[in-house]
């Protein structure tokens, strides 16, 4: 029985809130204001002991919601984070930049007042690190055995770190000067700060991971070097192969990959050099192509550089301000998104596609657009139509592409591997064993399931250390 079975009717949803517009956009610092303790304690009470708890399904770490819930409401901090941690090993991350498909299963948002599952995650982590109850779990017995990880985003992350209390020794390879992957160069610095990954490093390092960055598998080492140095080898490198537009006026100047962009500042606020042309929104007219999560990234990170303006198009439809709950619920909702680097200040369309691109003496100066519909043909299948006589032009000098990423690079390291890939060019392997069609070789997170969530990879990372365990032991006690 939960600690308050009246508490979804006695108290209100309310969330962590956010500093002011005017006073955020000034810097590059996280931006949250977090809840006091009582008032987390009165949100916990609103978990409703649910004969079937929802929010697991809807959590790809099958984090144990209601239990946590329970004991904030209860005053039980320490003994929640040893429940978050049994799931989670970065709910850090997760109570800063994921979605929370948790909240959208809950049995409450079928009224739409959800309980604040992330902003308690979130609080409970942050309140363990404040009393130093996160401590380094060191093995008490070495395998012998070297396993090497490949990429250092949260699946590698995750994985590297069970397999080191696993007591194996575990190398964490990464092609970029710092560690943490899309974490690191991909998440803005307001929405996430690069301290915690140093703090995870630090805690990890003491466990026995070491961390080798500025080193490319298939590049500065090639990858029969790992299979002749480790017993075995996780790829959890992302899928970083960006979507392209290719139209008229692709080559001009100021049209760029979003995460050019967004890498840049990151290493700009990091004080590492930047050695390519810089790519900046200071002044200009930004126009981002790509309604989710990365081109939302890149309006607040223009809006900070000093952007004259900023345009964000979407090719699918507006979706609706609420959803239809008898349809979606408890799964992942169609429905309308404002996020806070939106509320910043920006124009948004839907239903739009890019023509092409002009510009003068190899400059962008627009972008011709054209207003699109959506209909269902004989098949079942969404078809996208250009509705007649919409054309329109947007005046730009930048233009961010965020409409995702196809696959990981295959040059270098996966192609000396010689791994299979899948029909939509990632790695082949399952979720039974992450198991690559090469001996002793693995891959999890976005390198095996393409473009996801934080809270995939390190499900994933996760689940892939328990098999690589298995195969070097025969047996494994890690938790999937």
């Amino acid at each position: 029985m939960m600690g308050k079975p009246t508490g979804f009717l006695e108290t209100d949803r309310q969330d962590r809130a956010y500093a002011p517009v005017k006073e955020r956009v000034a810097h590059y610092g996280e931006f949250y204001v977090p809840l006091k303790d009582e008032e987390l304690s009165r949100q916990g009470g609103r978990c409703m002991d649910c004969g079937v708890p929802y929010c697991h399904q809807g959590c790809p770490v099958m984090n144990i919601i209601p239990d946590w819930n329970d004991l904030v409401y209860r005053d039980d901090w320490r003994a929640a984070i040893e429940v978050l941690h049994s799931t989670n090993n970065f709910p850090e991350f997760t109570g800063r930049i994921c979605p929370a498909p948790c909240e959208a299963a809950c049995t409450l948002n079928f009224t739409a007042e959800a309980v604040t599952i992330k902003t308690i995650e979130c609080a409970i982590v942050d309140k363990a690190w404040a009393k130093g109850w996160i401590k380094p779990q060191v093995p008490l017995k070495h395998t012998g055995k070297r396993v090497a990880v490949v990429g250092s985003g949260p699946s590698g992350l995750a994985c590297a770190q069970q397999l080191a209390r696993a007591g194996h020794s575990v190398v964490v390879f990464e092609k970029n000067p710092r560690i943490g992957g899309l974490l690191r160069y991909g998440i803005p610095d307001f929405k996430m700060s690069k301290k915690l990954i140093d703090r995870r490093m630090s805690q990890m390092q003491t466990e026995g991971v070491e961390f080798r960055p500025n080193m490319h598998i298939g590049y500065h080492i090639p990858a029969s070097r790992l299979l002749e140095d480790f017993d075995a080898i996780a790829l959890t490198g992302g899928s970083e192969a960006p979507r392209d537009l290719s139209v008229t006026g692709r080559d001009l100047g100021g049209v760029h990959f979003a995460m050019d962009f967004l890498t840049q500042q990151n290493y700009r606020i990091a004080g590492e050099p930047i050695d390519v042309p810089k790519i900046l929104a200071t002044g200009k007219n930004v126009l981002v192509i790509g309604g989710g999560d990365t081109g939302a990234d890149c309006v607040g990170t223009s809006i900070r550089q000093g952007a004259a303006g900023v345009t964000q198009i979407e090719i699918m439809p507006k979706p609706p301000e609420n959803e239809d709950k008898m349809t979606t619920w408890p799964d992942w909702p169609n429905k309308m998104r404002t996020s806070t680097s939106h509320e910043e200040g920006c124009t948004r369309e839907w239903a739009v596609t890019t023509k092409a691109f002009s510009g003068v003496d190899g400059k962008l100066t627009e972008a011709q657009c054209v207003r699109v519909s959506w209909a269902m043909d004989e098949n079942g299948q969404w078809k996208m139509n250009e509705v007649p006589g919409s054309e329109f032009a947007v005046k730009c000098d930048l233009v961010l592409l965020a409409m995702g990423f196809v696959h990981p690079t295959h040059d270098g390291m996966i192609a000396q591997l010689g791994v299979a890939k899948d029909a939509r060019g990632n790695v082949a392997g399952n979720t039974d064993d992450y198991k690559t069609s090469v001996d002793k070789v693995f891959a999890a997170g976005d390198m095996r399931r393409g473009q996801s969530l934080v809270v995939w990879a390190i499900r994933e990372g996760r689940q892939c250390a328990r098999s690589i365990d298995e195969y070097l032991m025969g047996a494994s006690d890690l938790p999937r």
